[in-house]
């Protein structure tokens, strides 16, 4: 067997792909804007306000195909929409953007976590299951992934990193949806779009963040995931 039939298989060209990030002024999605942009994906970073969604795009670099606008423009114009807002804002900012994400492939990064002084990160309990399925029954009309949980903001941004060498569990319910998320995933360099399961599965996914958060604070790294034999 050849290494890239042992690979997770053949996957959609993304390359052509506008990419919308909802809560694109924060770390999280200001790193991944900047390393699709630098792959060749038009990005549009959204926010509630399109003048901090316009000063994130900027502070990116000139040169780089990013835009900012507010988040019904930035959901509108994509053909992808990543997800990552405050867990504490999640569900009013989908319900506020029903229409404009009807159709489009919802992806989503947030993790529902709760941090307590002096013992660290802990997972929340969320009603419907998981941020990715609160996510699914606010978004009926729309094909919702779980994607980019445990991607390191600080490395998104970090220019003197130039892969970011982990894979990416990549969950949902729609085989043509994690296909294309997963080849999005590989157009970072370094990373890699892995399938982990259908969408009731993304509980413990969001909350394995938790841990590595842990990791991260007792090894003073910035640990990801590597899945073998795949």
């Amino acid at each position: 067997m050849t290494e890239q039939q042992k690979g997770p298989g053949d996957l959609p060209d993304a390359g052509g792909l506008t990419i919308g990030i909802l809560g694109g002024t924060g770390d999280q999605g200001k790193g991944l804007a900047r390393r699709f942009a630098m792959a060749g994906n038009r990005v549009v970073i959204g926010s509630r306000k399109a003048d901090r969604a316009r000063e994130a795009a900027e502070e990116l670099g000139a040169g780089l195909p990013v835009s900012g606008a507010e988040n019904p423009v930035a959901a509108g114009d994509a053909d992808v929409v990543i997800v990552a807002v405050p867990w504490d804002g999640h569900r009013a900012t989908l319900e506020s953007l029903r229409a404009e994400l009807a159709g489009k492939i919802v992806v989503d990064c947030v993790n529902p976590l709760g941090f307590e002084k002096g013992k660290g990160a802990y997972a929340l309990p969320v009603e419907e299951g998981s941020a990715a399925q609160q996510a699914a029954a606010v978004l009926p009309d729309s094909r919702v992934v779980a994607a980019f949980h445990h991607v390191s903001a600080k490395l998104l941004l970090d220019p003197g990193v130039d892969a970011m060498e982990l894979d990416v569990l990549v969950l949902g319910d729609d085989r043509e949806a994690t296909d294309l998320v997963q080849a999005l995933a590989g157009r970072i360099p370094g990373m890699r779009g892995v399938y982990g399961g259908r969408l009731h599965n993304a509980h413990q996914v969001e909350a394995f963040t938790a841990n590595l958060i842990s990791i991260n604070r007792r090894y003073k790294s910035h640990a990801g995931l590597r899945v073998t034999d795949v």
